[in-house]
């Protein structure tokens, strides 16, 4: 059981948040972790790379002079690879590096993922996140008045919110993102995890069925 404080949108703190750490996760298997982690960047490869072999390459398949007689070594049509401008031996084709790990351990691996951030003292909660129109500025003075504006952040809503999502994608060190969205990856990559009460609310609310099913 952990008590964290929550603060409002200037840094006060405004009240206090208890719960039990084990409805996300009873432990957290850094091999879990670091196998789903690899699976992201593994599927976020592009995997363009492209070449032209000998077939491919503009130019004439007709020998660039005949093979005997003229007192030079042999040698054939301009499309070969030993030559320069010519197609490539091997060539490169498109690959996809994706793949995918089954469905309950990435789950687990996400709420592993933020139970890290709580083992690890890395977690802000706000009471409420709400911004009137997009603006940039609002959400940079929240993060001044958390002292996390030289920190890269995660901040996590209960739902998409669009004035937030705007008002923060100007900002290099930061991502939004609705609970429903979180995974170990967006979770592990920023170094402070911002969660407003009601998404940590929908987090355990989700993560309570998925600890009955194991």
């Amino acid at each position: 059981m952990i008590t964290l404080p929550v603060q409002n949108a200037s840094g006060q703190q405004v009240g206090t948040y208890e719960f039990d750490t084990s409805e996300l996760a009873a432990s957290v298997n850094r091999q879990l972790l670091h196998d789903v982690v690899v699976m992201y960047e593994a599927n976020r490869r592009v995997g363009t790379a492209r070449t032209k072999s000998r077939g491919e390459v503009a130019g004439s398949t007709k020998k660039l002079y005949r093979q005997k007689g003229t007192g030079r070594a042999r040698m054939g049509p301009k499309r070969t690879p030993v030559r320069r401008g010519g197609g490539h031996a091997f060539r490169k084709l498109p690959k996809d590096w994706g793949y995918r790990l089954p469905k309950k351990a990435v789950r687990l691996a996400t709420r592993m993922a933020v139970l890290s951030k709580f083992l690890d003292q890395q977690v802000t909660i706000l009471d409420e996140l709400s911004v009137a129109e997009p603006k940039t500025k609002t959400i940079a003075q929240l993060l001044k008045a958390l002292g996390l504006e030289e920190t890269s952040c995660l901040i996590t809503v209960e739902q998409h919110d669009r004035n937030v999502y705007k008002s923060a994608r100007n900002i290099p060190t930061l991502q939004v993102s609705p609970a429903s969205d979180l995974n170990a990856y967006d979770v592990l990559r920023q170094k402070q995890l911002v969660l407003t009460k009601a998404a940590l609310d929908r987090l355990r609310a989700k993560a309570a069925p998925a600890e009955a099913a194991e």
